[in-house]
């Protein structure tokens, strides 16, 4: 007769709350199904070792059974089972679980076996998780230290019910009888074969013991001779082992290969080629964990996109929990995949959402600084290599150093490239500091997208002279991010086309500050034709050949300028201009003499000056046409002067 009884929490909307809300996925219900079989035979293979009564020799296995004439889905487990009494603590109270009590009660000298031991659930809540697919549970289960065996059943409602049954099996064997299709839900998918199969590969594949499955399979036919007859097939039933049982991360370093890894890697995260590199990272001690990193060999198509998904997969004790865990790694190491399994991670109640504890922390600092020492190691020991992972995502480093005002310049600043003038392929800051000539004082830098495109600058006329280098800023965030750098081994950084020039010597800079204030009243005459175009107006100490060019005031420099108006909702920033005259160029006698004649002129050389040097910096001109007219003007009138 069976025993009818209340649910100890007394509560159908607490449990309603249990099936409806703490899962967002319904599929997962097969995983916590399965970790709880799994938790059972821990718990079994860890009582043998001292209990003569429990068969040390046990095969241990997870089967898995479909039923699709009675619509059930069965996970039967050869682990510790349960007594009426545990039976009824366990199931019968929500949120009670048989796991955590287990660990309580073992002391702490056997600490050492605790740790071995990886149960997983200690909420006790999993196993509700089944209600939301099945419209009745059928829990029946045997435990060595119970001459009887017991049936549990429930609906899922206020109560359930208790029966004793004969000839159990030791274990425990759930029944799900899986619920009718609604427009919403397609429940029957999870008595299709193939569904269960990608269900444990996804969640269970690494549970340490193997998950069995009747399954079909179509084999050729055969004669009466056992000749194969051609183009026919027989269906045939077959026992498989769902589940990989030992995952590669759990291997020894020196027991895997590269080849290995590189396969996993192919087949983990679809790509067709080998990664770049890896990293095995296996720490024990006060955090436990292990990682395996890949660096892709092309960057992702979208990488830089909105809907890019960074992040590590998630295991714990081998259990799939997270595909994207974005906390585990910065955003400017987001082109990295590979995953995480720790036994010392915190869940939420559900095992969906990973809390926010100091250990994620840890292991998200332990595997940027990984990362880094493996980039600086490959810079160091495969130039060629590393040049090729540059050229990927070397953006996403510079990125790294300019975000946060620069909290991770210390950690990325030697894994920076550049081009420059002077040298033939990439240089770091380093070697750049180590082949400056004698005298310079400053680490100088200028925008460009080659390398003849920054030697034709007029402003490099002065920097060419003295012999010293100039790195290309090549990419967007370049200048954005050496402002927030500001130096390098006390080497300040220094754009040629901004700010002062070098200091000149004493006698060059009297010379100067006396033409300067020769040439103040013609040089207020070029500023007020230019109106507010510019902000000032002076004689260069920069130029020794060309005529004129622009500079930016400290700050904002022309190329961020020209960042910031890609942005749509940035605000209307300007770069101040200063236009600098070369004293030492015949055209700056040709403007002394159209000013000391009082020549209208003036005003179309000055405005032609002007647009040559927006020209030269790259940006556009008010007016091409009144340009054109300008210049026809002059090519006429060129004899003049």
């Amino acid at each position: 007769m069976s025993e009818v009884r209340q649910y100890k929490t007394e509560s159908k909307r607490l449990l309603d709350l249990m099936i409806n809300s703490i899962y967002t996925n319904k599929e997962i219900f097969l995983r916590e199904l399965i970790s709880n079989a799994s938790d059972a035979i821990d718990k079994y293979n860890y009582l043998s070792l001292t209990n003569d009564k429990l068969d040390k020799t046990r095969d241990y296995q997870i089967f898995l059974e479909i039923d699709k004439d009675k619509k059930t889905l069965s996970i039967t487990d050869n682990g510790i089972g349960m007594t009426k009494e545990e039976l009824i603590d366990s199931l019968g109270t929500i949120a009670k679980s048989g796991s955590y009590e287990f660990l309580k009660k073992l002391d702490d000298k056997d600490k050492t076996e605790k740790e071995k031991i990886d149960i997983i659930g200690q909420f006790g809540v999993g196993f509700y998780s089944s209600y939301m697919v099945s419209s009745k549970v059928e829990v029946y289960t045997k435990s060595p230290f119970s001459e009887k065996g017991y049936m549990f059943s429930s609906t899922g409602t206020e109560d359930y019910t208790i029966d004793e049954c004969e000839n159990l099996p030791e274990g425990t064997k759930i029944v799900l009888y899986i619920k009718d299709d609604t427009e919403e839900e397609k429940y029957s998918d999870y008595l299709n074969e193939y569904r269960i199969k990608t269900l444990v590969k996804k969640y269970s594949d690494y549970i340490r013991y193997p998950i069995k499955m009747e399954v079909t399979k179509f084999v050729p036919k055969k004669d009466e001779n056992g000749k194969e007859i051609e183009n026919e097939t027989v269906e045939e039933k077959t026992i498989e082992i769902l589940n990989s049982q030992l995952p590669i991360w759990k291997k020894k370093k020196n027991e895997v290969t590269d080849e290995e890894l590189n396969e996993f890697y192919k087949n983990k995260y679809y790509d067709y080629q080998d990664p770049l590199t890896n990293i095995f990272i296996n720490v024990e001690g006060a955090l436990n964990y292990t990682a395996l990193i890949f660096i892709p060999k092309k960057a992702p198509y979208n990488l830089y996109s909105e809907n890019y998904e960074k992040g590590l997969q998630l295991y714990t004790k081998g259990v799939f929990i997270m595909d994207k865990c974005k906390d585990l790694v910065p955003d400017y190491f987001r082109f990295v995949k590979g995953l995480v399994d720790s036994n010392d991670l915190s869940l939420n109640i559900s095992r969906e959402i990973l809390q926010q504890n100091s250990v994620l922390k840890k292991i998200a600092s332990n595997i940027e600084k990984k990362i880094a020492s493996k980039l600086e190691s490959m810079l160091k020991n495969d130039r060629k290599l590393y040049e090729e992972f540059f050229e990927n995502y070397g953006v996403n480093l510079k990125y790294g150093i300019y975000d946060k005002y620069g909290l991770k310049k210390e950690l990325l600043q030697d894994l920076i490239l550049f081009k420059s003038v002077k040298s033939e392929g990439y240089i770091t800051l380093n070697e750049y500091v180590e082949k400056m000539v004698e005298g310079q004082e400053c680490i100088y830098y200028a925008s460009g997208k080659t390398k003849e495109a920054v030697e034709a600058m007029p402003q490099m006329d002065r920097i060419k002279g003295k012999g010293y280098d100039v790195l290309i800023c090549e990419d967007d965030i370049d200048e954005f991010m050496l402002q927030v750098m500001t130096s390098y081994k006390e080497k300040m950084f220094k754009s040629v086309n901004q700010g002062d020039a070098d200091a000149l010597d004493k006698e060059e800079e009297d010379k100067l500050k006396e033409l300067q204030e020769d040439k103040k009243s013609m040089l207020e005459k070029i500023k007020e034709i230019l109106a507010d175009e510019v902000s000032d107006v002076v004689i260069s100490r920069r130029l020794t050949d060309s005529p004129v060019c622009l500079v930016s005031t400290d700050g904002l420099s022309f190329e961020m300028q020209k960042v910031m108006e890609k942005i749509p909702t940035s605000k209307n920033l300007k770069a101040d201009k200063v236009l600098e005259i070369n004293p030492n160029h015949k055209l700056f006698e040709t403007l002394e003499n159209l000013y000391n004649d009082n020549d209208p002129s003036l005003s179309d050389y000055v405005k032609l000056l002007y647009d040559q040097a927006l020209l030269i910096e790259g940006f556009p001109i008010k007016d091409p046409v009144e340009f054109s007219k300008k210049m026809c003007n002059l090519m006429i009138n060129c004899k003049k002067y």
